[in-house]
Formats: structure tokens, C-alpha cells, sequence
């Protein structure tokens, strides 16, 4: 039989799924298939395409080589614009003439964006965010901008605008509607996600119209907003949402819809049958789907259709989860409650960070909606509820809460991965075939190989089907990593590797992700101690990190500078005192007896920092994983209970150990004698007096678990406890998981306490030499972040304010027992 001539216009995502799913179904056997692409290169992953300016190579968003359609010989023809359609002899034309015949026609063109018709639209330095040319055009403008800005704050807004925050920009986004992201969130999740964003430092600027773009005065563009305001920025992005990219069919006379897109039927079929439509330029039933997986929904109905297989389109979920600049967001079904009858319960925890929303059906049975903003962890389980329709727990207020009872179980027919359409059964299948590991069932199954916001789910389902199996569920840190943090940490020392590209390339795969990043920056500085703001480790820090100072709840930061074991001079004191009232800062004694002044604005931060320093004080790491207080009672230089002198040891404690990271915080303390006044037993290292020497508890914490400390060793001298200590830390720098305490740690260990003793007393293993050199490496090596940074210009503009304003704007704040505070409500039930 002689074959057809298919012809696919567009080699996106969707246009490339198409072809996969053809040559799944033996389609390649009934057709001669041709792929026009109008871009240089071949298809790839627009989802994570920011990551190109983490670092991530553009041929690591490849979806596949070219050398992958040559070898099932197809036709892929790169940079071959197709300019008209000429149905009544079927052929599509090209930019340069070329008549390309077809039988069947795909129509995979996506969409444009849209970029309002506003003045000075056309202005140098003005882009659009789209395509991997676009990111090429945007990192040579930004070469030479300090700030940039972003119309438009949807979802592909807030990943422009985490492009330009990536290249280093003071980055704003300008968003017409009183929320971001206003199809997916409501007012309290869009103002919370502000204040998140704000938080990084990026500007968000609500209700504002664009009237027109002129020259700035400071910057190369003045945005004059309707209301009069104005903002000026080097660099501009349009990301205002989408259109259908349907010019070709609406020219070649194909039915269109009133706003534009290819009308199509469930088998994605145009009003001419010899050709369909999918993706984003595709219209059924008066709606366009702008997320990738109702794309590939409509790839595989497609395939049906030409396959005779039994596939159809019948609208998608929109669900979707994902993580903004490592600010996590779930928008289930109906979340801002337009279904009549619907219910809503929502929980605003403004000092957490995080907002809940669930909108239930009027007898409160079933979930309609949610939406979360800060903490995606219920987010698979309400997927489930929505998804299957199952019966709510109650009370309801426990699905907020975290309350509720055992989290629903997934029937086998629940779609897992939405993008691929995998359902939790075929991976269940998958794993008793004999797929253990989490890339290996991606790559069976399909499912998280698209957005991935399936990801924690699979791995939950590949688990806890190992489980069931009685096989041992692997420790990888992450799918990019087939290693324990534990082994990581090992080939970074062993293999001597000095940043994250590095080890990627040698022993993992992809990109990285938010959980491998901060965990590797934390290897790394745990073995190096290289300054965390260096450029090969900026992209993988928290926000903590990333400004050299903690969060806080309306945005602004702390600062805490080191006052060892709470000890600290009248002068020194007077000197906090003056400066905090210079900035009009929070000050708090904290109960790791250092001063806490809160409230600082990002940009203020260098100029507090430089006047701590110029008076001799140095960061106290407040913002790390690392060693934060070793706290102190008087000792026996005042008390008359003393035995030892307790201040001594502290100051000597802190400042050995200063310098270290960790897998997770660490607090110490040290007491002159068994009344205990500093609270040594509740810390990771608790150090107390006796009348022959010190005893030395370990593992303690305190926390939403506290948990007493073990008594380790007894009546140690001061060099045999030091010695004690850097064997111990470093031994857990090495083992400890991701984020994991001491304590925690220890009660996992096989052996317990024995074994610990076993290795850092007796040295069982060997090593203890070689821990307590490690250590001594790092107390060699430290040094002051703060004052690195404030001799670094290239560090110092990561905090630069916006170029037409002195300083940052200060959030709203009130007056309370003598201070400024937040004037902003705690928590809010609704």
C-alpha cells in the first residue's frame, strides 16, 4: 500500500510529542512523514526554559536530535517558515517558494505572545520571551543593564521575571490586574505570592496600565503608567499572555474562532478533514489550553484519528503545581469558587508564608477546588480528592490544618502524570516489571517527563510499591543525583570537585532541582568554604543565603551580627544601639544571647553591614545551615557556683567553629556547672563543667521535637573535648542527610550512641586523623561573608535598589511597646 503524505507544521513541544506518539502507534508504516519547523533549532522543553540562565546548556532542554528523526527517517526541516496554505491543492508554501504536498496536514504552530499595543512597543532593548533566539537576544541586552522589568504577571511572566533576576537585574514586574497570576489565584494568594517575590527582591507593581514607553531618564525606558506613576528599567520583557499562532489557517480559509484558534473536534480534526490542529493553536469548544499536557492530550487524540485508534479530546484539567523562584504553587480545578454553590475555607498564615484555600460543593462532599501558595505538601493529596471525587474526611478544616486523617490512596485508574496521561496503575506495573529507579520509570512510562509536577508523587508511588514488594527503596537525593547526600559528599572530597556543573557532569543528570542545588552548595561549603556568593555557587542558594540575611515576614531582613557566647563590650553595645536606630531597625535579644535587629531592607543591607564592620563586628552566619550561638552562663569568672570558666571556652568554641555549614543548623552552649544555667543538654553540642574537667553532650535539640542530648563523654580536657568536637561535626558533615538534624541523625545511625563513641573516641574507622584535619581546614579557611561581600562590587548589586529611587520602598509598618513592627495580621482563618 502505497503511503500518505503526513506533514506536521511545527516542531514545538506539542508538534514533537505528535511524532513520538506516531511512531509508538507503527503510524510511520502508513505515512511519509515530513516535520517543518520554523525555528533553527530542534524541538525543546519551553516549560524550564529560564533554566538557561541557572546555567543549564540549550541543548540540555532538547527533546530530541535531529539524528533521532533521521534514524526513523523522517524529514525534519529546521528554519522552514511556512507562509500559506493552499487546500484546494494541498500544499503548504515556504518562505522561499517551496511547494510541500500532504495528504494529511497537522497544524501544530502554538501561539505568539502578545504584546499590548502600547507606545513605544517597538523601542531597542524591548523583547519578547519565547523562544531560545528571544533568550539569546535578552542575555547580550542585559550584558549591560542593571534593571529590567516584565509586562505582564502571569505564570510565563514570573518566569521572565525570574530570567532577568537570574542575570543578575534588579527586576520588576508590572501587572494590569490587582493580583499575579489572576487566572490561577485569588486576592489573598496573589498578595501573598507578592510579598513572596517581593521578598527575593523583585518589585511587583499592581493595578498599573502601560500608557506609553518613552525615553527614561536614568534608565534607557520610562514606562509612564496611566495613573500617572512611572518606573524606568534598561531592559523590557512582554509577557502578557498568549495568542493562537493561526494566521496560516485563518488565511487558507479554516474555521476559526471569534478570538482566534483552529476550531477542532474530540479527533482534533479542522473544518477541513484533511487536516487537525493541537496545542496551543488549536480551539475545542470555545477554549484555548495554554498548558503543555492538554497539548499532548490532543497529540495523542490526533494520532487516533489518522491511527484509527480510540483516543479522544474531551477537555483537560488545569491543574497545575509548580515552584515561582522557589516559591511553591498549587491551582487545582475550581479555586476561585465560581461553580454555584460552592464553599470556601481558607487558611492565611502570613508569618509562615502560607495561604490555603479549598473550595468545597454546597454539602461540603467533594472538592470543587484549591489553591496553595508556600506549601505545595498537600498538594497530591488534594489532587486526589479532586480528581476522583472522593468523599471529603471531616472535619474539613483538617485538610488545611494537616489534620485530617491518612492521605487518600490513589485508585490504580487516577491519572498520575496529566502530561503524558499515566495512570498511577502503569506505573505500579512499571515498578513490578522489575523498574526500580525513578529515572528508569520516566523513562518507561513517560510520567513526570513533562512539567514535572507530578515528580513527588511518582517517587511516593514507586516507594511505596517497592514497599509492597519487600524491596529496600533507594536514598538518591534527587532524580538528577543517584547518590545519597552521604555519597555525594564523598565524591565531592574524594574527587576534590570545587562546584555543582561539575559534579553534575560527572556523576548526574539534567539540571539540578531545588532540592539538589541548596543540598550540593551545602557540600560544598561544608568542604571548601569557598564564599557562598562566588558565581559558581549564587545560583544555588536559598534565599537566606543568597542576601547574607534571614526573611522575614513583610520582606525586609534581619540583621545578626556574631556576639560570642552572648559576651559583648559597653562600646559594642552603644554601637548596635546606634545603628539600629539609625536605620530605624527591631531589636531583640534573642535566646541565643545575641541582638537581633530586624526590619532592614535589602538594599540597606551593604551600608548596616559596613557600618558592623568598620566597628569590628562579623556576620554570625544567622542566615546559614551552619554553627549559629554558643550560648553561655557566666561561668566561674562571676558565679560562685562556677567550677570552670564557661565564658573562656565559649568565646573559644565559637570561633573555631564559626565557619562551618552544615546539613542543618547547629547551636551549642556551654554551662560552669551542673545547674545547667545555659541549657547545654538541648543543644547539638552541650558542653558542662565538672570539677575535673568537661562533659560533652551531643545530638540535643530543641524545636517542634525537642529532644535531651546524650551524654557523650565525661570529665574531657579542653583539648581532648575540642578534639572530640571536630571529629563529630565533621563526621556528621559527611553522613547526615539533607537537612537533617543531630539528633534526628543520631537516631537513625545503626549502633546508636555505641557506635558513635566507637568511631569518634575509639576511631573504629580510621579516620579520625583525617576529620580533625578537615576541620582544621575550615577554621583555616574562614572569613567574613559580609566583609568578602562589601569588597566585591559584583556581589554588592545583588542588592542595588532600582535606579530611580534612592532606596526600596518601606512596607507599612505601626508602633508597638516603643518599636516599629510589621503592621501585618498574623493568621487569619476565614
Amino acid at each position: 500500500m502505497e503511503k500518505e503524505r503526513l506533514v506536521v507544521v511545527g516542531n514545538g513541544m506539542v508538534g514533537h510529542h505528535f511524532v513520538e506518539q506516531l511512531v509508538a502507534e507503527g503510524g510511520l508504516a502508513r505515512f511519509d512523514l515530513t516535520v517543518l519547523g520554523a525555528e533553527c533549532d530542534p524541538a525543546y522543553d519551553r516549560v524550564h526554559l529560564s533554566e538557561v540562565f541557572g546555567g543549564r546548556s540549550p541543548e540540555g532542554l532538547r527533546l530530541a536530535d535531529p539524528a533521532w528523526y533521521a534514524g526513523h527517517d523522517i524529514d525534519l526541516r529546521l528554519g522552514a517558515s511556512v507562509q500559506a496554505l493552499d487546500r484546494e491543492a494541498r500544499a503548504v508554501v515556504l518562505a522561499g517558494g517551496e511547494r510541500v504536498d500532504y495528504d494529511r496536514l497537522v497544524l501544530a504552530t502554538g501561539s505568539v505572545p502578545f504584546v499590548p499595543p502600547i507606545p513605544g512597543r517597538e523601542r531597542s532593548h524591548c523583547f519578547v520571551y519565547r523562544t531560545l533566539e528571544d533568550l539569546a537576544a535578552i542575555r547580550e541586552a542585559c550584558a549591560h543593564a542593571r534593571s529590567g522589568a516584565v509586562i505582564g504577571g502571569g505564570l510565563l511572566g514570573l518566569e521572565a521575571a525570574n530570567a532577568l533576576r537570574l542575570l543578575g537585574l534588579k527586576t520588576h514586574v508590572v501587572e494590569f490586574a490587582p493580583r499575579l497570576m489572576p487566572v490561577q489565584l485569588d486576592d489573598l494568594g496573589g498578595e501573598l505570592l507578592a510579598d513572596k517575590i517581593g521578598a527575593l527582591g523583585v518589585e511587583v507593581h499592581l493595578g498599573k496600565g502601560t500608557r506609553e514607553i518613552v525615553d527614561g531618564e536614568l534608565g534607557r525606558h520610562r514606562l509612564a503608567f496611566a495613573d500617572g506613576s512611572h518606573l524606568e528599567c534598561d531592559v523590557l520583557l512582554f509577557s502578557a499572555g498568549i495568542r493562537p499562532a493561526d494566521a496560516l489557517a485563518r488565511e487558507g480559509g479554516l474555521a476559526v474562532g471569534e478570538r482566534g484558534g483552529i476550531i477542532i473536534d474530540e479527533g482534533c480534526q479542522s473544518s477541513d478533514p484533511a487536516i487537525l490542529a493541537i496545542g496551543e493553536c488549536a480551539l475545542w469548544q470555545g477554549r484555548i489550553f495554554g498548558l503543555v499536557a492538554p497539548g499532548y492530550q490532543m497529540a495523542r487524540a490526533a494520532v487516533a484519528t489518522l491511527c484509527g485508534g480510540s483516543s479522544r479530546f474531551g477537555g483537560a484539567d488545569m491543574s497545575t503545581r509548580l515552584k515561582l523562584m522557589g516559591v511553591e504553587v498549587g491551582a487545582i480545578g475550581d479555586g476561585l469558587g465560581s461553580t454555584p454553590g460552592a464553599q470556601s475555607l481558607q487558611l492565611l498564615d502570613r508569618s509562615a508564608g502560607v495561604y490555603k484555600k479549598l473550595v468545597v460543593d454546597e454539602g461540603g462532599t467533594r472538592l470543587l477546588g484549591a489553591i496553595l501558595v508556600g506549601d505545595g505538601s498537600d498538594y497530591d493529596r488534594l489532587l486526589g480528592y479532586y480528581q476522583q471525587g472522593a468523599a471529603l474526611p471531616s472535619p474539613l478544616l483538617g485538610l488545611l490544618t494537616g489534620e485530617a486523617a491518612a492521605p487518600l490512596t490513589l485508585s490504580d485508574s487516577a491519572t498520575l502524570c496529566s502530561c503524558h496521561n499515566v495512570s498511577k496503575g502503569a506505573v505500579v506495573a512499571a515498578v513490578r516489571e522489575g523498574h526500580r529507579e525513578l529515572g528508569q520509570i520516566k523513562g518507561v512510562t513517560r510520567a513526570g517527563t513533562g512539567c514535572g509536577g507530578c515528580t513527588n508523587l511518582l517517587k511516593k508511588v514507586i516507594d511505596e510499591t517497592l514497599v509492597e514488594l519487600g524491596v529496600e527503596t533507594n536514598d538518591h537525593l534527587c532524580e538528577h543525583f543517584p547518590f545519597s547526600r552521604q555519597a555525594l559528599c564523598h565524591l565531592v572530597r574524594v574527587e576534590a570537585i570545587r562546584d555543582f556543573e561539575s559534579l553534575l557532569a560527572r556523576h548526574g543528570q539534567g539540571l539540578g532541582c531545588e532540592v539538589c542545588k541548596p543540598a550540593i552548595a551545602s557540600i560544598l561549603s561544608s568542604l571548601w568554604n569557598e564564599h557562598v556568593l562566588a558565581r559558581p555557587h549564587r545560583a544555588l542558594q536559598d534565599t537566606n543565603d543568597r542576601f547574607l540575611a534571614n526573611v522575614q515576614r513583610d520582606g525586609t531582613y534581619s540583621v545578626v551580627p556574631r556576639i560570642a557566647g552572648g559576651e559583648i563590650t559597653a562600646r559594642g553595645l552603644i554601637t548596635l544601639g546606634e545603628i539600629a536606630e539609625r536605620y530605624g531597625l527591631f531589636t531583640k535579644i534573642t535566646g541565643g544571647q545575641r541582638i537581633d535587629m530586624l526590619g532592614a531592607r535589602r538594599d540597606q543591607l551593604p551600608a548596616i553591614w559596613g557600618d558592623l564592620v568598620a566597628a569590628g563586628f562579623e556576620t554570625g552566619q544567622a542566615y546559614g545551615k551552619s554553627v549559629r550561638t554558643v550560648k553561655s552562663c557566666v561561668g566561674s569568672t562571676w558565679c560562685r557556683y562556677g567550677v570552670q570558666d564557661s565564658l573562656a571556652m565559649t568565646q573559644r568554641l565559637e570561633h573555631r567553629y564559626k565557619g562551618l555549614r552544615a546539613p542543618h543548623k547547629l547551636k551549642f552552649a556551654v554551662s560552669g556547672c551542673t545547674r545547667e544555667c545555659a541549657e547545654a543538654q538541648s543543644k547539638d553540642i552541650g558542653v558542662i563543667a565538672t570539677e575535673r574537667g568537661w562533659n560533652l553532650y551531643v545530638c540535643g535539640n530543641g524545636g517542634m521535637k525537642p529532644r535531651h542530648g546524650d551524654l557523650f563523654a565525661t570529665d574531657l580536657d579542653d583539648e581532648t573535648l575540642i578534639r572530640y568536637i571536630d571529629r563529630l561535626l565533621m563526621f556528621y558533615v559527611r553522613t547526615g542527610d539533607r537537612l537533617q538534624r543531630t539528633s534526628v541523625w543520631l537516631e537513625g545511625m545503626e549502633g546508636g550512641l555505641d557506635y558513635l563513641k566507637s568511631v569518634i573516641i575509639d576511631d573504629r574507622l580510621g579516620i579520625a586523623p583525617e576529620l580533625e584535619s578537615a576541620m582544621d581546614a575550615v577554621v583555616g579557611s574562614w572569613e567574613c561573608e559580609w566583609r568578602a561581600t562589601l569588597s566585591d562590587p559584583d556581589k554588592l548589586r545583588l542588592f542595588e535598589a532600582h535606579l530611580n529611587q534612592p532606596s526600596e520602598a518601606t512596607p507599612p509598618r505601626r508602633e508597638s511597646r516603643g518599636q516599629w513592627v510589621p503592621d501585618i495580621a498574623v493568621k487569619e482563618v476565614l
